[in-house]
């Protein structure tokens, strides 16, 4: 179902990988006639307007910029509460005169619901992750509400939603599950899937191009005529400070008969510590990693959800290397569905990686498996489904019968 011409704002925050998953419903949304502003950090403008939308810079305080982030998970919450205080009024400044008629955001971006309640608009969490579930509370939320300095972050988050503009303010109510959410990830990546309200939330899986506005250039990538198999390595865009493991994987990987190794190191790692580079062996800073997925044999991950769905989706076996946050799940979660090993960092050596590799790619089971969870994604629907489920909460919002 399709209305006309609108205004979508999505309010995001300037990590790589929450910008990504979405940026191809956006320019779906752009192709489809609406006008689409994303109100988020200057330092990503470059791949937001080039999915067709309207930068609206909103600084941010994240500490992106030098990957600085604390290990302490109420630390961490802090600065995403603090990103949200001085992010409201840029917000406020942008949207009081230009009211979007539907706010898509982030699960971080917690100053695009206090606007969008302010302004009585209907809003849509866009969830580059897994989602809570019935019992979340009991089982995680309890727990960190536990964590020393718990107790004074709350009382903050009270005292801002109480003079902020928001309708919602009990903080486990507003920071909680939204009254409606698309899950960016294939189902089977989420942890007890059955637990899940899907009345509130439905999974699409990943949200990738269309033929017809798939970029090309720089976002291309041709596989090699004379290479029987390919091998991606990527530990993402925040845990890539670890020329040690990467000399490991080129110990492992290099010259091994047969294989194209392309290997991502990201900004903070020189190349030059990595020592002589055999031939089979290309190293980038950055590389179009979908576009390689789709042509690659297996893929070594940081596990971050991101990846995950693209190996998913892409069907290729992948050897997960969990570096933080929830991808020490992720990465268990890749072993129970039967298609990942698992190698924390500590014990990634050359050989333990060329073992895991031979297993994966010999083991006929992993190979069929694969392929059910691949179809199972791309039957989720992407980009498409999740753009007609915009449509339809923007007819519903003008039509409630609907």
């Amino acid at each position: 179902m399709s209305r006309p011409r609108a205004h979508i704002a999505m309010v995001g925050v300037p990590i790589v990988s929450h910008v990504l998953p979405s940026l191809a419903l956006i320019r779906e949304l752009v192709a489809r006639g609406h006008r689409v502003t994303y109100a988020n950090d200057p330092a990503v403008a470059d791949r937001i307007e080039a999915a067709g939308a309207e930068l609206i810079p909103c600084t941010s305080t994240l500490p992106v910029a030098d990957n600085d982030w604390p290990a302490d998970p109420i630390a961490a919450a802090s600065l995403f509460l603090d990103d949200a205080v001085q992010a409201l009024p840029q917000l406020h400044a942008a949207y009081d005169d230009d009211p979007a008629d539907l706010y898509l955001y982030d699960i971080g971006a917690y100053a695009a619901r206090a606007l969008a309640e302010a302004q009585g608009r209907p809003l849509l969490q866009l969830s580059p992750t897994f989602v809570s579930w019935d019992g979340y509370e009991e089982e995680v939320a309890a727990h960190l509400r536990k964590l020393p300095g718990a107790d004074a972050y709350r009382e903050r988050f009270a005292r801002w939603l109480a003079g902020c503009g928001a309708t919602t303010t009990d903080v486990d109510a507003f920071s909680g599950p939204p009254a409606r959410a698309l899950a960016l990830i294939p189902r089977a990546m989420q942890p007890n899937a059955d637990r899940v309200d899907t009345g509130t939330v439905t999974f699409v899986g990943p949200c990738f191009d269309s033929p017809a506005n798939s970029p090309t250039g720089k976002d291309s990538w041709t596989r090699p005529d004379d290479v029987d198999r390919v091998l991606l390595i990527s530990l993402g865009s925040a845990y890539t400070r670890q020329p040690e493991f990467y000399r490991q994987c080129v110990a492992a990987f290099g010259d091994l008969p047969g294989w194209h190794v392309v290997l991502q190191i990201g900004t903070y790692t020189d190349p030059e510590e990595l020592g002589a580079i055999p031939g089979n062996v290309e190293v980038h800073s950055w590389v179009p990693q979908r576009a390689i997925l789709e042509q690659a044999d297996a893929f070594v991950t940081h596990a971050g959800m991101g990846g995950c769905g693209e190996g998913l989706a892409a069907g290729v076996p992948m050897i997960a290397v969990p570096q933080g946050a929830e991808q020490f799940m992720n990465a268990d979660r890749l072993v129970q569905l039967g298609v990942a090993r698992r190698v924390d960092t500590a014990d990634a050596t050359a050989e333990t990686l060329r073992a895991a590799l031979n297993y994966l790619v010999t083991d006929p089971e992993r190979a069929v498996r694969s392929q059910q969870l691949q179809a199972a994604a791309r039957a989720e629907g992407g980009t498409q489904r999740a753009a007609g489920l915009v449509e339809y909460m923007l007819a519903a919002a003008q039509d409630p019968v609907l």
